[in-house]
């Protein structure tokens, strides 16, 4: 009965129909990618907080200043002036603040990244319940046939008077047994197309598109924790905060040299008139205190919080690498042992040799059912782990 599914899930390890992996998996992840609402979302708020980080290197405004004074006892006509000024903050401050804003710029994109990986890792994740459920469902159809047959045959006995009402009883259960087992199953595989749908901005996930396997096979610790570090948007970030915050420094440093303002002004009383430039800058003394020291600070946090970060990154990455080569190797035992035994074929044919009686044929099958749905179940745990660690691919 299992000969199909051991040789599949046995082939996982040996080949992978790229066929499967071009129209199947990377298609409804290239979708979801698109389609995803809070993806959308995240992106229109990109574009928003770039657009008002760009307003704060803005030039201060012009200001127009005039002047007209008719009352009072003077000899002379009334007095006249205006003034146009510009204000402006020294020059190196606006590039430092720019370079700054194209730091937080790509920590924008970062995040972007980071929440993309997370909502396709949850689709992943929700694909590879979605195959585990369908290999079920495909080996309940099978089972709640094989369950008819052996009830048709009890049957047959209990209407020949060889057997008693008991055993046609037991034999009729299991029937309906395995038959709502089907029944749960397609429940869940709904409830698994409704989350793919979700994540898909609200478009359905055909069911056909679903059907692939993937390898279990990855690259050694190192090499594989290297990849996470150009890779995972997540630890990226952390490198994007702290370059944030270098150049943050920098900007305060920048900003303790004086505002400078220029302009033209005209004064007027008479034929007399007075005209010409202006000029003048500020004296840094109460604006800047404390800033470049809080500055500081910000960056020593930042350095210390990627350092912690960094190495709490790398423990839970080890953690789930041992757990997933420990995984690997007991189900590539179970998987083994399923494939030479096939142990319920041989009970169905001792079975209807009349060498087992229904009971204790019952009572050898579940054994062994229960124990491949275990290998099933272990295999989703396998792939699930193995998209977690391979995140930053997505």
């Amino acid at each position: 009965m299992y000969r199909y599914f051991v040789s599949a899930v046995c082939g996982i390890f040996i080949s992978i129909s790229s066929f499967a992996q071009q129209t199947g998996p990377d298609v409804i992840l290239k979708e979801i990618s698109e389609n995803n609402r809070q993806l959308k979302a995240y992106q229109s708020f990109i574009a928003s907080q770039n657009l008002s980080n760009r307003t704060e290197n803005n030039l201060q405004d012009p200001q127009v200043s005039a002047f007209y004074l008719p009352f009072g006892e003077h000899e002379t006509d009334d007095y006249y002036e205006y003034q146009i000024s510009q204000r402006f903050e020294f020059p190196t401050v606006y590039g430092a603040r720019g370079k700054r804003i194209a730091k937080q710029k790509d920590l924008l994109e970062l995040e972007y990244k980071s929440l993309r990986q997370e909502v396709l890792l949850e689709a992943k994740l929700q694909l590879l319940e979605l195959q585990n459920l369908q290999q079920r469902q495909e080996l309940e159809q099978e089972r709640v046939a094989q369950a008819k047959q052996v009830y048709d045959q009890i049957q047959q006995l209990f209407d020949a008077e060889q057997i008693g009402i008991l055993e046609l009883n037991k034999a009729r259960i299991a029937w309906l047994q395995q038959q709502f087992e089907i029944d749960q199953i397609e429940i869940s595989i709904k409830n698994t197309l409704m989350k793919l749908r979700k994540l898909n901005g609200g478009n359905p996930v055909q069911e056909a598109e679903v059907r692939f396997f993937d390898g279990s096979e990855i690259a050694d610790l190192q090499t594989l924790w290297e990849e996470k570090l150009s890779g995972d948007a997540e630890i990226q970030m952390l490198n994007s905060q702290q370059a944030v915050a270098e150049q943050q420094l920098k900007l305060e440093k920048n900003k303790i040299l004086p505002d400078l303002t220029i302009g033209y002004n005209y004064q007027g009383v008479n034929s007399s008139n007075y005209s010409g430039f202006l000029g003048g800058l500020s004296i840094p003394l109460w604006n800047s205190k404390n800033k470049v020291k809080a500055a500081k600070a910000n960056l020593g946090y930042t350095q210390d919080n990627t350092r912690a970060k960094t190495a709490e990154f790398y423990t839970r990455f080890q953690e789930n690498y041992q757990q997933y080569q420990l995984l690997k190797s007991k189900y590539e035992e179970y998987s083994e042992t399923f494939e030479d035994l096939k142990s319920e074929e041989l009970l169905f044919k001792a079975y209807n040799l009349g060498e087992f009686s229904f009971l204790d044929y019952y009572r050898e099958v579940e054994f062994y059912r229960e124990a491949f749905n275990n290998m099933l179940e272990m295999q989703k745990e396998l792939f699930q782990l193995k998209a977690a660690l391979l995140k930053h691919q997505l």
